[in-house]
């Protein structure tokens, strides 16, 4: 049988497509713009016929129809990494969430030791030789199909095709549903002015040449902007968005002094506009892997001038740093922080860096602590931080002694707190 006959005996409708999760098993979702919202609202409708059903997932993008109040007994999550979908039902105690490094995850799955009975995926369009790529989202994907049971498609035609290693052939499949849809989309919010001073803050630290890894929001995108008069530089991350698209455009982004993957730009997941997704779309300058290849900090390392630029909730005076959780509240996950950070550490003359605006709430909270808020978890280590960069300026703590990085940190934190802060180091005899 060739493929394209195997395809069209594997299309169905959306409820006979989720016909064959059942009772106690594990199901795996792809995340972010590639979330399959009409598998899970198929899935939903089928909750009183269904108990116990294990949800696992990294983020998740948009309304999520499996965590709303009167799913429990039903449908639970068991989040890799939370976000606005899930986060109520976690803090709730309706849904769990595992701390984990984002390189880890697939080996999770491949090892067996979260094992998945059925993978839900949103996927390319075949090509001619029937590989269907997984688009704006590899990550875990790619492990959890390799490796369930049973692995169920809706396939849409507005789904870019990504190079790389981010193909599944349909041989592999049991279910397709097709679908033609826009994808989710993230558009960039305009950055602050202090986003704008710690972007710059943080591109003088880097150099033509250097290979960076960027995520979301204010600072990064404002930072890439502020790079505007560097040479040559390239990208090695786990999110792109539409920042680093016109960068490219601009010449700013070459790749051609990267030591490993030279002239492409290196991706686990997209997430952004649809001229974002217009321009990833079969475009060989953009490969895609799974996060045990973008992620881990042995290949990150082997980038020289590698830059890992990470955002966090709060630092205390002795350089640990929150990213998690609010509290005791938790609010994210370890993502990929901690691999790129240790990554860029590793490489010939890496920058790790941790940029956050010296204050929240309107400046009546310091986001540099004396300690962590009780229950607060400790993402990135003291002995792993590097760089901390607010809008007052670049706290060096490597190879600091506990003295020395009290004084760095309250020389970047907001003036008004800075003298709350040496008290409070006197007493802890920091000072």
């Amino acid at each position: 049988m060739s493929w394209f006959d195997n395809y069209k005996t594997k299309k169905c409708s959306f409820e006979e497509a989720v016909s064959v999760v059942k009772s106690n098993d594990r199901i795996y979702l792809s995340g972010n713009a590639a979330t399959p919202f009409k598998l899970m609202e198929a899935l939903a409708a089928r909750k009183d016929e269904l108990q116990h059903v294990e949800v696992a997932h990294v983020l998740l993008f948009g309304d999520d129809p499996l965590t709303k109040p009167g799913m429990e007994g039903h449908f639970r999550h068991n989040s890799l990494f939370v976000g606005p979908a899930d986060r109520a039902a976690v803090n709730e105690g309706r849904a769990d969430y595992i701390p984990v490094f984002l390189y880890e995850i697939p080996s999770l799955f491949s090892s067996g030791e979260l094992p998945i009975d059925v993978a839900l995926l949103h996927l390319s369009p075949p090509d001619e030789h029937g590989f269907m790529s997984y688009g704006v989202e590899c990550l875990a994907s790619k492990a959890a199909a390799e490796t369930a049971k049973t692995v169920i498609a809706q396939v849409n035609e507005k789904m870019p095709r990504t190079l790389g290693d981010s193909f599944i052939h349909v041989s592999r499949l049991s279910k397709i549903v097709e679908i033609s849809e826009e994808l989710q989309e993230l558009a960039a919010i305009p950055f602050t002015d202090v986003e704008k001073t710690i972007g710059s803050n943080i591109a003088g630290l880097v150099e033509d040449g250097s290979t960076l890894q960027l995520g979301i929001g204010g600072i990064p995108n404002a930072a890439l902007k502020a790079m505007f008069d560097k040479k040559d530089l390239g990208i090695h991350t786990e999110m792109v968005s539409d920042s680093i698209i016109e960068a490219i455009d601009a010449g700013v982004i070459t790749g051609a002094k990267k030591t490993l993957h030279p002239g492409k730009v290196i991706a686990t997941f997209y997430l952004g506009t649809k001229q974002l997704y217009e321009s990833i779309d079969n475009n060989p300058i953009f490969e895609t892997h799974p996060t045990d290849h973008t992620n881990h900090p042995y290949i990150i390392g082997q980038n020289e001038k590698m830059i890992a630029i990470n955002s966090a909730v709060e630092v205390d005076l002795t350089g640990q740093v929150c990213s998690d959780s609010i509290g005791t509240k938790i609010y994210s996950g370890f993502g990929g922080q901690v691999d790129f950070i240790r990554g860029a550490a590793q490489s010939k003359g890496g920058k790790p860096i941790i940029a956050l605006p010296s204050t929240a709430k309107g400046g009546k909270l310091s986001k540099i602590v004396p300690t962590l808020q009780v229950g607060a978890g400790v993402v990135t280590t003291r002995a792993d931080v590097h760089y901390v960069v607010t809008e007052y300026g670049i706290a060096y703590l490597h190879g600091k002694n506990l003295r020395q990085r009290a004084e760095a940190l309250i020389s970047i934190t907001h003036p008004d707190f800075r003298q709350m802060l040496e008290q409070e180091a006197k007493k802890r005899k920091l000072l």
